[in-house]
């Protein structure tokens, strides 16, 4: 990873052209921390590289970049269900670990909630609850706890517990 400061962590929407850097990224997510996404690395290591340029087609997926090189990303989905289409969801998030001390989680955070600001008026996610580092990001950026899903994953014989976050992109606190 080249030396950097987050001034310099270039931020932007992911195209299908970008399907190769977004692969590799997302599979070394899955693969460093099987714990912490819904998804698993067996299951997407064996997809084409046509999916992933679908999924950048379809979804809104943020990447930062220091010196031309994807160091993280973070997804935007919007819920489409006529009760619920006021809210979306910030999914997918990882950064490399050789760019957590440049500030890049919280460009791409800030990218996200900027993004779910024009779109929706709350935006959610959720996080592994032993996942200290991110909690702390996410406290940070504006994010309030309203629940917690426990048991909500399983890999290899573990539970893993999700804490569920919101931020009222109104600035309201509910």
């Amino acid at each position: 990873m080249p030396s950097a400061d987050h001034n310099t962590a270039a931020v932007r929407l992911l195209t299908p052209a970008d399907a190769t850097l977004y692969r590799e990224i997302r599979l070394e997510a899955l693969e460093a921390h099987p714990g912490a996404y819904s998804s698993v690395f067996v299951r997407e290591r064996d997809m084409a590289l046509s999916w992933f340029e679908e999924r950048l087609a379809a979804s809104d997926v943020f990447g930062a970049f220091i010196e031309q090189e994807l160091c993280g990303v973070a997804g935007f989905r919007r819920q489409d269900g006529t009760k619920t289409v006021h809210k979306a969801m910030l999914w997918g998030m990882y950064v490399r670990p050789a760019a957590r001390s440049f500030g890049v989680g919280r460009r791409l955070v800030d990218a996200v909630v900027a993004h779910a600001a024009q779109r929706v008026e709350q935006l959610q996610l959720s996080v592994v609850s032993d996942n200290e580092p991110a909690l702390r990001l996410y406290t940070r950026a504006g994010f309030i706890e309203y629940g917690r899903d426990p048991k909500a994953l399983k890999q290899d014989g573990r539970y893993f517990d999700e804490i569920l976050m919101k931020l009222f992109l109104d600035g309201s606190t509910g």
